[in-house]
C-alpha cells in the first residue's frame, strides 16, 4: 500500500488520511488542538507515561494540510495565558557578583529537576538572556535543570527527545531502522548547558556533567516512565573544541551534514556540528539495539 507521508516514524496510508477526513467533517467547530486530541485517542497515540502525543500529532496533521492531503480550519487565535504562553522569557535580577574559587572551595552544588515546579521560570530566563543560542520551548519529552551553589544559580542544563536521524550517532550505535525505531525514546538530547558567565570554577563542567550522568535516567523515568540509556549533545567546533566533554569521558562520534532536522532539499544549509556521545549504562548498545 503507498505511503503518503512518513511522520515521526509512523507512515501514513490513504486510509488513515480518509479517517482523518471524517473525523474534521465530524466536528466542524474543533479546533486543530481538539482534533490533534481526538485523533490521539482514536489511534491510541499516547507516551509511556499515558499521555497523549498531541503536540506531535498537530504537526503530522499540518504536514498533511500543508500537503494537501486534509483541510485543517483555520487556526483559532486566541489570548493564551500560563503555560501556553510563547513570550520570551523575562529577565531575572540575580547577584551578579563574580565567583571565582577552586572546585572545592565552592562547596555544596545542588542540581535540581526543575521542570513544573517554580524554579522552572528561572530556568527560561537564564538560558534566554546568557546562552549564546537562547531559548526554545521544547517539544515532546524534557527536562531542565537549575544548578545551585549555596543559596545562589550557577547553571542550568536542558534535555530534550533525540532527534530521530544523526548518522554518527547511529553508526556508533549499530542501529537498524528498525531498532531506531523502537528505541530512540530510550536516548536524550542535551539541547543546552549554561554555566553562568559570572562563574569562573575551573573544571566546575566536567564536574556537572558527571552528576548529571548519574542522575538523569532516574528523573526520566519518574516523569516519564522509561529510562534513558544513552545521551548527546552538539559542539560548534567554530565556538570551542568540547573540552568539558573530553574530560567527562564523553565520545567524540563525527561531524554532522549540516542540513538540520528539516530539511528538504539535501544540501548543507548551518554550519557543522560535532556530536558528542555518552552512555549511561554499560550494555547500552544491548538496550538499543533490541527490536523484539
Amino acid at each position: 500500500m503507498q505511503t503518503v507521508l512518513t511522520y515521526r516514524g509512523r507512515a501514513i496510508q490513504p486510509a488513515d488520511v480518509t479517517f482523518i477526513r471524517t473525523l474534521i467533517e465530524a466536528q466542524p467547530e474543533a479546533s486543530r488542538r481538539r482534533l490533534s486530541i481526538e485523533l490521539c485517542k482514536a489511534w491510541g497515540w499516547v507516551q509511556p507515561n499515558g499521555a497523549l502525543r498531541d503536540a506531535i500529532c498537530r504537526g503530522l496533521l499540518l504536514a498533511l494540510h500543508r500537503g494537501g492531503h486534509i483541510e485543517l480550519p483555520a487556526p483559532k487565535i486566541t489570548k493564551r495565558v500560563g503555560a501556553w504562553l510563547r513570550h520570551a522569557p523575562a529577565p531575572i535580577t540575580l547577584d551578579t557578583t563574580p565567583i571565582e574559587s577552586s572546585l572545592s572551595e565552592l562547596g555544596p552544588v545542588a542540581l535540581r529537576q526543575v521542570r513544573r515546579t517554580c524554579e522552572e521560570a528561572l530556568v527560561n530566563s537564564l538560558i534566554a538572556h546568557h546562552h549564546y543560542l537562547g531559548y526554545r520551548q521544547p517539544v515532546g519529552e524534557h527536562l531542565k535543570y537549575l544548578v545551585t551553589a549555596g543559596s545562589r544559580p550557577i547553571g542550568c542544563f536542558l534535555w530534550s527527545s533525540a532527534p530521530r536521524h544523526l548518522a554518527p550517532r547511529d553508526v556508533f550505535l549499530g542501529w537498524s531502522p528498525a531498532a531506531r525505531k523502537r528505541n530512540i525514546g530510550l536516548v536524550a538530547y542535551q539541547t543546552r548547558f549554561l554555566i553562568l558567565p559570572w562563574v569562573r570554577v575551573p573544571h566546575l563542567a566536567s564536574h556537572l556533567l558527571a552528576r548529571m550522568s548519574a542522575q538523569l535516567s532516574v528523573d526520566w523515568q519518574q516523569v516519564y516512565a522509561h529510562p534513558i540509556y544513552f545521551t548527546e549533545t552538539f559542539v560548534d567546533p567554530e565556538r570551542n573544541r568540547g573540552t568539558c566533554y573530553r574530560a567527562a569521558n564523553w565520545t567524540p562520534l563525527g561531524l554532522t551534514q549540516g542540513r538540520g532536522k528539516a530539511d528538504q532539499t539535501h544540501q548543507q544549509n548551518r554550519s557543522l556540528k560535532l556530536l558528542f556521545g555518552y552512555p549511561l549504562v554499560r550494555d547500552f548498545r544491548r538496550r538499543l539495539c533490541t527490536v523484539d
